[in-house]
């Protein structure tokens, strides 16, 4: 199979720029193209059983935004190096594997990859595995990195 667009979240973690490697090298080798996503939570206090100020929503947004681009920036560069323009952008909504799955269909996507921190134990309980979670959101294969 050839895939033609492949989809990769990143985080601005190392394993996700390892993930962009290996999309880049796949896109590379099958003529496709690259499309790199940061999510940012709309409202990360959705949840939160306490009320808070509008200057707190402010700081988050600036920070998130600042953090996301410059994730997508050294993404771009990494896949550059391997020889492809990828085309980025900032996704708002959810951070959750749904989100990302409905990103990839948005933009016809036929891979996604992505890393995975490989939490155990504990860590795997308590956190979950995302990369698991995108497992079985997507109807598109996903390559799970995790180096």
């Amino acid at each position: 199979m050839a895939y033609q667009h492949i989809l990769v979240p990143v985080d601005g973690s190392e394993i996700s720029f390892s993930a962009v490697r290996h999309a880049a090298k796949i896109a590379k080798a099958f003529g496709g193209q690259l499309s790199l996503i940061s999510l940012i939570a709309e409202d990360p206090f959705t949840e939160a059983d306490f009320y808070y100020s509008s200057s707190i929503m402010k700081e988050y947004f600036v920070q998130a935004h600042a953090n996301a681009k410059n994730a997508l920036k050294e993404a771009t560069a990494i896949a550059a190096t391997e020889g492809i323009e990828a085309q980025s952008r900032i996704v708002t909504g959810l951070v959750n594997a749904e989100h990302i799955a409905k990103t990839a269909d948005e933009v016809k996507a036929d891979l996604i990859v992505m890393g995975s921190h490989g939490r155990k134990g504990f860590q795997k309980m308590i956190l979950g595995s995302f990369a698991q979670d995108v497992l079985g959101a997507s109807e598109i294969p996903v390559l799970i990195v995790k180096k």
